[in-house]
């Protein structure tokens, strides 16, 4: 059985789970549809599968869903490209005013989707040194899990800000809830 390849569509029939059909190929198994077992992940190098009906195999084994899945990580990863996160829609168009305590002094005025964009890429930047950090050969465990928790606090110092967001899945979390 080592020696054939088989592709989608194949018919096989293996001595517990009887007759089926290859409905997907993983580099380490076939991914195999069974009538009376339903799907079962079968090793390629099973020796107890027969060859009913062998359908020729493509040489990509590899998803486009697996594709993306590798591109978004990679470039979540290396880059600091921003994601696109909405700002909660009762603060759209409003004011943030810094007023000093020195009533000589002048408030200033900011727009609040301008700071709302600096709070996102203080997110996304702390991401990127997550993965960094997580991912760093020379770095011990212990480094690593010790860095770790200083970013988790700087999650947790600005969870102030999380009304900011328009879903909560955009929140900042800190250490209360990543114990969660």
């Amino acid at each position: 059985m080592s020696s054939i390849s088989l592709g989608m569509g194949s018919r096989v029939r293996h001595p517990q789970f009887g007759d089926g059909v290859v409905v997907q190929i993983k580099p380490e198994e076939y991914l195999i549809t069974f009538m009376q077992h339903g799907m079962r992940e079968i090793s390629r190098t099973y020796e107890g599968l027969e060859v009913i009906d062998a359908n020729d195999a493509d040489n990509d084994l590899v998803s486009l869903a697996d594709i993306e899945v590798l591109l978004v990580n990679t470039l979540r990863k290396f880059s600091d490209i921003q994601e696109r996160v909405e700002i909660g829609q009762k603060w759209t168009g409003g004011v943030m005013i810094l007023k000093p305590g020195d009533t000589s002094l002048k408030s200033k005025e900011v727009p609040i989707e301008a700071f709302f964009n600096k709070i996102v890429m203080l997110r996304d930047r702390l991401r990127v040194l997550e993965q960094r950090i997580n991912s760093h050969e020379k770095l011990t465990e212990e480094d690593k899990v010790n860095m770790q928790q200083y970013v988790t606090r700087c999650y947790g110092s600005l969870t102030t800000f999380n009304v900011l967001f328009k879903y909560t899945t955009d929140h900042f979390v800190g250490e209360k809830g990543s114990r969660d």
